[in-house]
């Protein structure tokens, strides 16, 4: 039988280790291209994580998963390629293989955070409108923080290099959908994971506000 406490506490060590190392790493100028380059890996972990400590997996939580990761890339392509919904931009080549000018982890990316934002919108509301808007206030908060970084890293960066008012107004708009069609499915995560992963993005990003 699994020891679901044991991958609990593993999940967390993991998430931690990955948020610190990186911190130390991208500050080591010897180290950083490598830290860089392993950021695929580091989503696509974090997602993982989320997904294997669900304790009652079934094939609605793919079909709850693929609606933000869906309209994730399609908003993101409307982006890169036509300058809609969030503005003029393009990604750079530390996110991984792109489709469309958009890296498959930046789609895995809106999944992630749109599953562990929902965890912690319940924790305020019960209301799928209420929390959706909490989830989606939540993730456009997050974004103000990663635009800061984002250039920096070679993430994406929006043309001219000044981040329009319109990208927080689409990010905001795609997310509270992405939290309407992902909360209709009453996806049971866990909460403590959830949590645990916002916090260490947040960390994370906030630490190269001030280098």
């Amino acid at each position: 039988m699994i020891d679901r406490k044991f991958i609990r506490y593993l999940s967390i060590f993991l998430i931690w280790l990955f948020s610190i190392s990186g911190i130390i790493g991208f500050l080591t100028p010897e180290y950083s291209e490598w830290f860089l380059s392993m950021t695929p890996f580091n989503l696509l972990l974090t997602f993982l994580i989320i997904l294997v400590n669900i304790e009652k997996f079934k094939i609605q939580i793919l079909i709850a998963v693929a609606i933000p990761f869906l309209l994730g890339f399609i908003t993101e392509g409307l982006g890169v390629n036509y300058g809609l919904i969030f503005g003029s931009y393009a990604y750079g080549e530390n996110l991984g293989i792109k489709l469309w000018g958009v890296p498959l982890m930046i789609c895995v990316n809106w999944a992630l955070l749109t599953m562990a934002s929902a965890d912690v919108a319940k924790l305020f509301a019960k209301n799928i409108v209420v929390t959706s808007l909490i989830g989606a206030a939540l993730m456009t908060g997050l974004d103000v923080v990663l635009e800061v970084s984002a250039p920096r890293f070679d993430y994406w960066e929006f043309e001219n290099g000044v981040v329009p008012l319109q990208n927080y107004i689409g990010w905001f708009a795609t997310a509270f959908v992405a939290h309407l069609g992902y909360q209709s499915f009453k996806i049971e995560t866990n909460k403590v994971i959830s949590l645990n992963v916002l916090i260490s993005i947040v960390v994370f990003f906030t630490v190269f506000l001030f280098y």
